[in-house]
């Protein structure tokens, strides 16, 4: 079975599994590891920054990094380069390998993290508030993940149970289906594809 095709489910908040960072500078809560078992090719979690610290490196991965709590997040790079997350909910995406420090601004933050293999996914991440109905489609190479920033939300027709902040939705890929997602608030939204295939050099 293909890491995308992981049957659909909800996530309460209350489930994450919460961590402490090897070096004690912060927590991780993870969401969601997919697959389960070995080397993961998707994985969603919340970070919990106390101090600051080193990233850790992830070779061959991809990550995206939103600000949900906390008055900043500085994201100094090896290379120079240096970002500053704000409130509310900025985020950057970078490569795995990079080395960085994540600088507080004012006091704890809580940022999510999504992180990919870049040789088998390619993953879009969209902030969106939430105001009626908002529609997904499942395909047989797209799945979603939906993580509720704030508010309340439910499906239609009681599909999946309902959401509140914090929560998160899995839809996996399969065949064609509509998810009708109603309520309001603010959420993150990710679509999950293949990777592309590599393209051979010319000889």
């Amino acid at each position: 079975m293909h890491t995308l095709n992981s049957p659909s489910r909800v996530i309460p908040s209350a489930l994450y599994q919460r961590e402490r960072w090897r070096n004690g500078l912060g927590w991780t809560r993870e969401i969601l590891r997919l697959p389960e078992q070995g080397d993961w090719q998707l994985r969603l979690s919340i970070a919990e920054i106390e101090q600051d610290a080193a990233f850790s490196a992830f070779p061959g991965i991809e990550r995206e990094l939103v600000l949900l709590q906390g008055e900043g997040l500085r994201l100094r790079f090896a290379d120079g380069r240096c970002e500053t997350l704000l409130p509310p909910y900025q985020r950057l995406r970078f490569a795995g390998e990079a080395e960085l420090v994540g600088e507080l601004v004012d006091g704890v933050t809580q940022d999510f993290n999504l992180m990919w293999r870049r040789e088998a996914l390619q993953a879009e991440l969209l902030h969106r508030p939430l105001v009626g109905n908002m529609l997904f489609f499942t395909e047989p190479q797209a799945a979603w993940a939906i993580h509720l920033l704030a508010g309340q939300a439910e499906f239609e027709g009681g599909v999946l149970p309902a959401l509140s902040a914090g929560d998160t939705a899995w839809l996996g890929a399969g065949e064609r289906q509509r998810y009708t997602l109603s309520g309001g608030g603010e959420l993150l939204a990710i679509r999950l594809t293949p990777a592309a295939p590599a393209v051979a050099g010319a000889a």
